[in-house]
């Protein structure tokens, strides 16, 4: 008897499950697709090659003026002081340090700078997809890129749209 009244709560419990997720409509969009595609992304990434560009002339112009200097040191060391050693030396380790210095600060510069493009427009895309999801009666979008089995409604053409591309 017992076993009939788990077997009875156990299928009311499967038939209200799949219910409930029949009742439950999903779609997917491709987020990384969009955002490739999208011009003002487009225009942002060659904001931003042409920024890393700019650092990338800087930095191989600090290198190139360092072992310009470094080649002139050594070749003139046997000929100087030791005390002006000792200050090409530090002059040296400075150039380094700033070398280092800029290429850091220039990653971290790159870095904020595509943060703030992006954040932006992602949170348009964001808007979009559930504007368009919204619209066409969906519970739930999953990014599709990261779905193993995207077998379903897709809506990044839609979503593209919206967007007006």
């Amino acid at each position: 008897m017992n076993q009939i009244k788990t077997l009875v709560i156990a299928a009311i419990v499967f038939l209200g499950a799949n219910q409930i997720s029949a009742q439950t409509k999903t779609a997917h969009v491709d987020v990384n697709e969009i955002m490739a595609k999208m011009p003002a992304m487009l225009d942002a990434q060659k904001q931003l090659e042409k920024l890393s560009a700019t650092y990338d002339a800087e930095y191989k112009k600090m290198v190139e003026e360092y072992q310009g200097k470094l080649k002139k040191y050594e070749a003139e060391a046997a000929t100087v002081t030791e005390a002006v050693n000792g200050e090409r030396s530090k002059e040296v380790q400075d150039m380094q340090k700033r070398i280092v210095d800029y290429r850091d600060n220039a990653q971290k510069e790159l870095q904020q700078k595509e943060s703030d493009i992006v954040k932006p427009l992602m949170e348009k895309v964001r808007a979009s997809i559930q504007k368009v999801g919204k619209a066409k009666g969906f519970q739930y979008v999953l990014d599709g890129s990261s779905l193993l089995l995207a077998d379903g409604t897709n809506l990044t053409v839609d979503v593209k749209k919206d967007l007006g591309f």
